[in-house]
């Protein structure tokens, strides 16, 4: 988990170096990679192809441009964006990247400065708005209980890696969740990442199980950091967030 904001001069992490399977939190990595080696003025099927990827979290859409930008674009992102501990897979599955906390929150910090050495205004403002429009039943996880008033951008993503077969007893299935937002607009300019793994699927019971609890425990954390940073804009933490 980490968490920065500007306004307060807060920053503070959890696990933030560990590598987890990204699932979809990657999508806004491609994007970035492909305005940079683009530009911002896209043929109008890859700005389709980039509005299905992000808004609605499209996996062919993704494989797509993932191979219009290709591994070496994608990489050249990583490294001028300082996203150091960020590893491709090297079979091409783009939701088996390796991520950590501290290099997704890099990400959002990139995506809402000032600062054009990576992507210009024009650039960044692009990957903001689609994360803006994340359709409404993909909104979940960091975005809990943020500011009323705010902007929200968020993605998210989640994958359960083996889905049949035992390969090990810490992969028997279970959910990795994910999620990270910017949160921006009037004196909001915060950003939070909540990586998750092992959200178990106890035997007998529907896959959903373990999605749902993996959802819970982000969002109670979410709640609780929203809560604790700006109380007079959001809605009384409730439970015990866990990690």
């Amino acid at each position: 988990m980490v968490l920065y904001d500007r306004t307060t001069h807060t920053f503070c992490t959890y696990g933030a170096d560990k590598h987890y399977d990204s699932a979809s939190i990657v999508k806004p990595i491609i994007l970035g990679a492909l305005l940079l080696d683009r530009g911002v003025h896209l043929s109008e099927e890859k700005q389709d192809l980039a509005r299905q990827m992000i808004v609605s979290s499209d996996n062919d859409a993704t494989y797509t441009l993932w191979d219009i930008v290709g591994p070496k674009n994608i990489q050249n992102f990583l490294d001028r964006a300082g996203m150091k501990n960020t590893v491709l897979d090297e079979a091409g599955f783009m939701g088996l990247t390796q991520v950590t906390a501290r290099d997704q929150a890099k990400l959002l910090e990139l995506l809402t400065a000032k600062d054009n050495s990576v992507l210009n205004a024009e650039e960044r403002s692009y990957i903001l708005g689609l994360m803006r429009d994340v359709q409404e039943d993909q909104r979940w996880g960091t975005p809990a209980a943020a500011p009323s008033d705010a902007a929200v951008q968020v993605k998210n993503g989640w994958l359960q890696r083996s889905e049949t077969g035992l390969k090990n007893p810490w992969d028997r299935g279970d959910w990795k969740v994910n999620s990270m937002s910017a949160i921006t607009g009037r004196a909001y300019d915060y950003g939070l990442v909540v990586l998750t793994e092992n959200n178990r699927v106890p035997e007998g019971e529907s896959p959903e199980v373990g999605w749902d609890y993996g959802m819970d425990t982000v969002e109670g954390v979410a709640k609780a950091i929203h809560h604790d940073l700006y109380p007079d804009h959001t809605p009384p933490a409730t439970g015990n967030p866990s990690l």
